[in-house]
């Protein structure tokens, strides 16, 4: 596991949890010179994902790992957590938990897909494969950067980087963190006191994700956004920015 603090360290503190198959660098590295500014800034990149030998072991035991770090080093509290898709089912398993505290969980538009473990196994054989094969071939690669730049308006770099992604990891670990992230359910109505829970919505999922947002957290704050799934991390200032804002309104809102 890897943890850097960055940004303003007299700032109020947020945890930036990355999604499926990424590091922070590559998942935030587009807003993260306009949140560090304000915020004081714990980056993490999980077992498999953090240049080490490590492989991704499961949900739970990062959680684990990630709940001593903020006992460790912040008193079991911290001010704000920002999961990118993926990222976002360990803000809702730190919130349920209540091993640590987080007054603002914020989820960047997540599917929050749960299922039984033969349908688990059997998407992980389907999907784990083509996500491993974006980047094989010169061909693929560059009808997977098109696609990339066609759907969520990357430009050559951001689509560069988010598929070196897809070729530097170690299928393992994809595929454990795939597969335990279906297994590792939220409840449902979850309320904990003083903190809460907010979802940046892209409208372009399609509505079947807003109920999963009411299902799984108590009177959620929901902000809508015509955008692709987290098309505000990779798609230029036009999706940030107004998704920037919320977040800052997100952090000042009474606990």
């Amino acid at each position: 596991m890897q943890f850097e603090e960055i940004g303003n360290i007299s700032g109020k503190t947020l945890m930036l949890l990355p999604g499926t198959c990424c590091d922070w660098q590559t998942n935030f590295g587009t807003v993260i010179p306009t949140l560090s500014e304000k915020y004081h800034l714990i980056c993490v990149n999980y077992d498999g994902f953090d240049g080490s030998d490590a492989i991704f072991p499961d949900m739970i035991t990062v959680t684990e790992k990630i709940e001593d770090y903020i006992i460790k080093n912040h008193g079991g509290r911290v001010d704000g957590a920002i999961g990118s898709s993926l990222g976002s089912s360990f803000v809702g398993q730190l919130i349920m938990r209540k091993k640590i505290h987080i007054d603002h969980g914020i989820f960047g538009s997540p599917d929050l897909d749960q299922s039984g473990k033969v349908s688990a196994k059997l998407q992980s054989l389907l999907v784990v494969p083509l996500l491993t094969s974006f980047t094989k071939g010169e061909k693929k690669r560059n009808k997977t950067k098109e696609k990339l730049k066609s759907l969520f308006l990357m430009d050559e770099e951001a689509a560069e980087k988010f598929m070196n992604c897809f070729s530097k990891f170690s299928p393992e670990s994809i595929k454990n963190e795939y597969y335990t992230d279906l297994l590792t359910h939220l409840e449902d109505d979850i309320n904990v006191e003083h903190t809460r829970a907010h979802f940046i919505y892209a409208n372009k999922m399609g509505e079947k994700y807003l109920a999963r947002y009411r299902k799984y957290f108590h009177n959620p704050d929901i902000r809508e956004f015509n955008m692709q799934h987290e098309q505000w991390l990779f798609g230029g200032k036009e999706f940030a920015e107004p998704v920037l804002k919320a977040i800052d309104e997100f952090m000042v809102m009474p606990v």
